[in-house]
């Protein structure tokens, strides 16, 4: 049986483990989260699968390590700060920061056009990156060595977010604002999605009441509920 040899297309992903101080005993596990969808529509043969079951598990291992940190570091801090500052180290924009910053670019794995894409399309690219290797991390190594990498390359910017009050983003002003000047809680509802599983875009609404104000676009819900939340706060002249 002949069996098609990728090795020259594959990272060296010991050069990664060796950087950021992780060494996987199932490899395949590693490697795995750097496999975007686009990359098997040009290797189909390769065997291993695209990584987003391991985003999925990542996403809610990140979440549940960074929600445990805050309970136990501020315990005297209200659920609703917590939330802001959860959502502040854990939004799509300061993952990419961090994957760029501990250089997992170099190691995606994409399909030839997708290889050529910037902008907000790698930048959604590498957040999901992040989140399915801290998956990997969990289910080879454990979830002290997924706290560890989350506590030394993520948690030490909360300092940052608090001081400089980074965690005010669009979304959660555009909502503070509308309950006190109209009394109405802002609801988001996608009006549109389009594109291929592996580059699906979203355009979200916002609106108070029965009353759409803005519309927003994004590489996910999450996103395009922001970039609305943006847009309302122009049209309602509500702008920090």
């Amino acid at each position: 049986m002949y069996i098609r040899d990728y090795s020259k297309k594959m990272k060296d992903f010991s050069i990664l483990e060796n950087k950021l101080g992780l060494h996987f005993k199932n490899k395949d596990l590693l490697t795995q989260a750097f496999v975007h969808r686009s990359y098997l529509n040009e290797n189909p043969d390769l065997n291993l699968g695209h990584n987003e079951r391991l985003e999925f598990l990542g996403d809610a291992v990140l979440e549940l390590i960074v929600t445990k940190y805050l309970y136990n570091k501020f315990p005297d801090k209200p659920e609703g700060e917590l939330t802001n500052w959860r959502a502040a180290l854990v939004n799509a924009k300061m993952l990419t920061k961090i994957a760029e910053q501990i250089g997992l670019n170099d190691f995606l794995l994409l399909s030839r056009g997708e290889a050529k894409e910037g902008g907000k399309a790698r930048q959604y690219i590498l957040a999901n990156t992040f989140e399915a290797l801290i998956g990997s991390i969990y289910l080879d190594l454990g979830y002290d060595k997924a706290d560890e990498f989350i506590n030394k390359n993520l948690i030490f910017h909360l300092s940052d977010i608090i001081e400089n009050k980074l965690y005010k983003d669009a979304k959660s002003y555009f909502q503070e604002e509308s309950q006190e000047k109209v009394g109405v809680t802002p609801e988001y509802k996608v009006v549109k999605e389009w594109g291929p599983d592996h580059k699906k875009k979203f355009t979200v609404g916002v609106f108070l009441n029965d009353e759409k104000i803005a519309e927003g676009e994004g590489f996910s819900k999450q996103e395009a509920e922001e970039e609305a939340a943006k847009e309302a706060l122009k049209v309602k002249n509500w702008v920090k």
